[in-house]
């Protein structure tokens, strides 16, 4: 690809990044622009879109287990939960977790595989693109991905009569903050991994026991209440409190809190994983 090319992908107007010492380049951590991280975005979504039914498959096939196997086998013997049927409870608590896997896992592996194995984000610093608009583009790129998965189960959830239309709209912008805080949170992760077997540590300690934590599987009154205080910590909770009411066709409580950690969640790694990244890229 030619420079005048690379010139295009980028846009036009940009500074040029910083050169150190025998012209080093020093790539910046921060956003360039505020739309420069469309070209990244677009990049992956035209490889994915060549793959993308059977991405969609695989995105799918774990959650919707999940909700119907244990919705409807151990649903015969829960019964009611919160009122509702046990796979209604189940379906909102399964769109969360699924945004929260498909963000988690599009910005370990395939974020790793371009940024590393690939040399992608290498190449695409010969353009005026910074490595923060490369960053950002990622993180929302793995965002975009998990809106999929978590509206497409919602949709199902909807069909069969789990979910209550048109308060499950609320739950729309809920799952795109989500998807954003565990994409940019976990691309700290990938920032610091030396190699694809790291990803365990991540999946083991962190995503598994928020999983079970979070009130997905069963109402988080149902824990010690020392491990209620931590799920306030936990942003999968903070997720599941706003989708489950919306789908439910209930009130939604404290938004203003769950909607904070999740922002928080969502800002604050950015920055953080944006200058472990051009620490690592200087190496």
């Amino acid at each position: 690809m030619s420079t005048y090319d690379n010139s295009r992908i980028a846009g036009k107007g940009e500074r040029p990044q910083r050169h150190g010492e025998g012209g080093k380049r020093y790539p910046s951590a921060m956003p360039s622009s505020a739309t420069n991280w469309m070209s990244v975005w677009r990049r992956n979504y035209l490889v994915w879109k060549k793959l993308a039914i059977a991405s969609m498959f695989g995105n799918l096939a774990d959650p919707m287990i999940y909700l119907f196997g244990l919705g409807l086998g151990l649903g015969l013997m829960v019964g009611r939960v919160d009122g509702v049927s046990y796979i209604a409870f189940l379906a909102a608590g399964t769109v969360a977790s699924s945004v929260m896997m498909s963000a988690s896992f599009e910005s370990m592996y395939s974020g790793f595989s371009r940024m590393h194995v690939q040399r992608t984000w290498e190449a695409i610093m010969h353009t005026p693109l910074t490595l923060g608009d490369i960053v950002l583009g990622e993180v929302i790129w793995a965002a975009s991905k998990s809106v999929l998965s978590g509206v497409a189960i919602m949709l199902v959830a909807a069909v069969f009569g789990y979910a209550s239309f048109p308060s499950m709209l609320w739950a729309l912008p809920v799952i795109a903050l989500t998807g954003l805080a565990f994409a940019s949170s976990t691309m700290i992760v990938t920032a610091l991994a030396p190699n694809y077997d790291f990803f365990m540590f991540y999946q083991t300690l962190a995503l598994t026991p928020m999983l079970l934590l979070s009130g997905v599987f069963f109402p988080i009154a149902q824990l010690p209440v020392a491990a209620q205080h931590i799920t306030l910590l936990l942003p999968l909770s903070h997720a599941v409190e706003l989708i489950r009411p919306a789908m439910l066709g209930r009130p939604m409580e404290d938004v203003v809190l769950h909607v904070g950690v999740l922002l928080v969640y969502a800002v604050v790694p950015f920055f953080v994983c944006a200058v472990l990244f051009r620490r690592r890229m200087m190496k």
